[in-house]
């Protein structure tokens, strides 16, 4: 983890912020611990902790407004900030069910661009919204209670796109959900 984009997160109040598990800061922190235990490369495990600097289609509290790019991209590098943008940028409604197969288009919620990422972007993507639903879940039982099934679902879709150790970790945390 940077010091860097910790200090990003702190002055943009991420320990403040509640969130399933605690406060955001640590929901971002064991995000990033996770990607990093599945072998994840670090641009991938730093755009892990910061994931959620501009708001998700799930989470709509930003961190940074979109047009402070160029700072997060200080922090933590060109490739890791286009993979937070990139996660930050989902719709999920249409971009969710062809992701593994690369059917339908990705939809940039931020612009409205419609694209088919390469099967590298597809794979982190699938790789850091794992991480990030299955910290939510492992830390909330009531979250593992009302999303587990469709998130075994969505996963199982998903499994072509995510490591070994992802998957493993899938099973492992959404098995506790029957």
């Amino acid at each position: 983890m940077t010091a860097e984009a910790m200090a990003i997160l702190q002055a943009a109040g991420a320990e403040e912020i509640q969130h399933p598990g605690g406060t955001l800061l640590s929901h971002l922190r064991r995000v990033s611990t996770l990607l990093g235990s599945w072998g994840a490369r670090p641009a991938l495990v730093s755009a892990g902790l910061c994931h959620a600097f501009y708001g998700t289609d799930g989470f709509p509290v930003a961190l940074l407004d979109l047009g402070r790019r160029a700072e997060l991209v200080e922090a933590i590098g060109v490739e890791a900030e286009a993979l937070v943008y990139f996660y930050a940028s989902c719709d999920r409604k249409s971009s969710y069910p062809g992701l593994a197969d690369n059917r339908d288009t990705f939809v940039d919620r931020f612009t409205g661009t419609r694209m088919h990422p390469s099967l590298e972007e597809r794979r982190d993507f699938a790789e850091l919204t794992t991480a990030n639903e299955l910290d939510i879940v492992a830390v909330s039982p009531e979250a593992r209670t009302r999303y587990g099934a469709d998130l075994r679902d969505l996963f199982t879709r998903w499994r072509p796109l995510l490591s070994e150790a992802a998957w493993a970790h899938c099973r492992s945390v959404l098995d506790q959900a029957e």
